[in-house]
């Protein structure tokens, strides 16, 4: 990573692009067009029957999945290369029943019920062992890749670990097998004492601008207990992750004007079971810079912000 110090960029500084405009359009997401989804895997609703009105988060089938469930893997060779049918799973979680806000305006409660559904679905999809890992993700607007308006986030499990998730393990493997601690475990104690990168701390989770973030204002949210997988996060764990997310992207929203964003819940693979050197957390990228040429050819993303000072604009924004 190239970290700029000479002139730190500030958050009025970065040019973002348009977000959505408002076209008064149909949109499928809404409550009152369930049938125009693929029937519910799985609802919170306070009334009403199943793929009808009354819910306040809902988890559908993508209508046009990147993966199906139905099918064999069907895997082979072909030559030098190896191929397989694309089989696994494309969900999309949609947040609230109100087209007009986002997850960071939602009620605490209501983003808990969002959390829990992730939790639930990885526990429904890890029972089909065809199933080795699962992308939990938000693309919030356009410069994102979100393509819908609704908030709303998705879920894809695969019937691979991918390979930048095998290099995080491995990364991680080989760190513990030196000094027999996990990483992110000294992760949370170090950033944790120095305190300049650090965002918010609970009991439970550290959010801080890592040490060589790819992006200005990156942002992670990691467990400040040892844990591997997402899915096995208990209730109390769950309840304060809910206040921690939404008061950091309040943050990120206050800070930066409404920013595009991605995060991504990093957890280990469905079908192994807890690992002593991998502990599970959130990264949030917000859309602030463009990925180029350079990054491209060698790996390196050059952010204009240092994360001391990401951190010091975010934590002086207080509670929000």
């Amino acid at each position: 990573m190239i970290v700029l110090t000479g002139r730190p960029q500030r958050p009025s500084d970065f040019v973002r692009e348009p977000f959505f405009t408002p076209s008064g359009g149909f949109c499928p997401f809404c409550e009152g067009h369930e049938e125009k989804t693929p029937p519910e895997v799985l609802a919170f609703r306070s009334s009403g029957p199943a793929n009808g009105a009354g819910w306040s988060v809902r988890v559908v089938p993508n209508k046009f999945p990147a993966l199906r469930v139905e099918g064999e893997l069907g895997r082979q060779g072909e030559g030098m290369f190896d191929k397989m049918n694309g089989i696994g799973a494309h969900e999309v979680v949609i947040e609230c029943p109100d087209h007009q806000v986002s997850l960071a305006d939602l009620a605490e409660k209501q983003v808990r019920d969002v959390l829990w559904a992730f939790r639930c679905r990885t526990l429904d999809l890890k029972q089909d062992r065809r199933l080795r890992y699962i992308v939990l993700f938000k693309n919030h607007g356009p410069a994102a890749g979100g393509m819908l308006e609704h908030t709303h986030s998705q879920l894809i499990a695969l019937p691979v670990v991918p390979g930048r998730v095998r290099e995080e393990l491995d990364g991680a493997a080989s760190y513990f097998h030196y000094k027999e601690r996990c990483i992110y475990c000294d992760l949370v104690h170090q950033e944790s004492q120095a305190g300049i990168r650090v965002v918010t701390e609970t009991e439970r989770f550290l959010v801080v601008e890592p040490y060589a973030p790819r992006f200005p204002f990156e942002t992670w949210i990691v467990p400040t207990r040892h844990e591997s997988h997402y899915e096995d996060a208990d209730q109390a764990s769950l309840e304060n992750l809910a206040w921690v997310l939404r008061a950091t992207l309040r943050k990120l929203d206050k800070v930066l004007e409404r920013p595009a964003y991605n995060f991504t819940i990093h957890t280990a693979p469905l079908q192994e079971s807890a690992m002593a050197h991998y502990h599970w957390h959130i990264e949030i990228m917000p859309k602030l810079t463009r990925v180029a040429g350079f990054e491209w050819a060698t790996g390196f993303h050059i952010n204009p912000t240092p994360p001391e000072e990401s951190a010091r604009f975010l934590r002086e924004v207080g509670v929000v």
